[in-house]
């Protein structure tokens, strides 16, 4: 009787294996959309902590002093001489007087700044300015010198005859 048994045995086991070595199928698993990869930014490492230091004393500001009779001085206003007249193509306007660095001997040019409009501008005026216009530094403007306050302005319109 021990013979059944084990062939009893033998078949339960041959079955068995037999089973094993079959692989079952499975159920197809439903495709997946692709993962989109994101960058990932990693934040700096931290470091310990270094000794504290103490921190940087900043000094109090000076306070402003009041300006000195040297530094009002220093301080000068611009004396402009404007002449608004049409010269004519091709001729240029000149200026000659005393004071803010003029002279009744020699013309000094002005600047044309528009097609009837003509500057001189100094620094160096001290006093009371007098001047007159003179077209090519060879024709004077007619009427009597003109004058104007150092740091002011004079805007005139010569004629010349």
């Amino acid at each position: 009787m021990a013979k059944k048994t084990t062939t009893k045995a033998t078949k339960k086991v041959a079955a068995k294996k037999v089973a094993k070595k079959a692989p079952a199928k499975k159920a197809a698993a439903p495709k997946k959309a692709p993962v989109k990869k994101v960058a990932v930014k990693k934040a700096p490492a931290k470091k310990a902590a270094a000794p504290a230091k103490a921190a940087p004393v900043k000094k109090a500001a000076a306070p402003k002093k009041a300006p000195t009779k040297k530094a009002v001085a220093k301080k000068v206003e611009q004396t402009s001489l404007i002449a608004r007249v049409d010269v004519g193509f091709g001729n240029s306007l000149y200026v000659r007087g005393s004071g803010a660095g003029l002279s009744w001997a020699k013309g000094t040019l002005l600047d044309n700044v528009s097609p009837y409009e003509w500057a001189f501008k100094s620094t160096k005026a001290k006093g009371e300015v007098e001047f007159k216009f003179v077209l090519n530094d060879e024709i004077w403007a007619d009427g009597e010198n003109l004058t104007v306050a150092a740091g002011g302005t004079s805007i005139s319109s010569p004629i010349f005859g």
